[in-house]
């Protein structure tokens, strides 16, 4: 099992050093580092501009990282200034260094939580839906909607003076469309039929 899993976490880590090797941020590893700090540090490197705002542990857990292996690497590529995070609640997040503003930013973290991300999608769609219509379309309660709907105004992600509306719906759909792949399988659907909408320029 242990050389299973040791394979596995080779051949993950592979894939996205090889995107991290292409990656328009990326710099020279450091001199310091070789072998499997290398491949791991090229790994994060792929990772993160391909699924920004993603947390510590949705990183460690998909690139099969330990703990403070992750946090090892993350801290040298930080301190580098190839990579930066911030707190969100009770996630750190990360992000290519010098790509997003600090809305960008909040809006990842959003679209990185289900509730919300159904909420922004369905109102993408659908700019007129009440609170009622999100809960149906979520298979959630209205408290849920209601809860999550006071969290994306509070970002400055949403309007709730009369109903429901976005206030950057065009932010918000550049960023689905653009990393789609990243979140699930109903913003890759969602994305298909956008992605003529809107022209991106990273």
């Amino acid at each position: 099992m242990p050389d299973d899993f040791d394979g596995r976490k080779r051949e993950t880590l592979r894939r996205f050093a090889a995107i991290g090797a292409a990656a328009p941020f990326v710099g020279t590893a450091s001199a310091d580092a070789g072998g499997d700090d290398n491949e791991t540090r090229e790994a994060i490197r792929g990772y993160v501009p391909t699924t920004p705002g993603a947390h510590f542990s949705k990183l460690r857990d998909d690139l099969k990282l330990g703990t403070g292996e992750a946090q090892y690497h993350l801290r040298k590529l930080e301190d580098a200034g190839e990579i930066e995070s911030a707190k969100d609640a009770d996630y750190r997040r990360y992000f290519p260094a010098g790509r997003f503003d600090a809305l960008d930013k909040r809006a990842l973290g959003y679209l990185r939580r289900d509730t919300p991300r159904g909420m922004i999608l369905a109102l993408l769609c659908s700019p007129d839906a009440t609170g009622a219509d999100l809960a149906a379309a979520l298979d959630v309660s209205r408290p849920t909607v209601s809860a999550a709907a006071a969290d994306l105004d509070d970002a400055d992600l949403l309007d709730r003076t009369d109903g429901y509306t976005l206030t950057e719906p065009e932010r918000l759909l550049t960023l689905v469309v653009r990393y789609a792949d990243s979140f699930d399988a109903d913003a890759v659907e969602f994305a298909d039929d956008a992605a003529s909408l809107i022209a991106y320029a990273p």
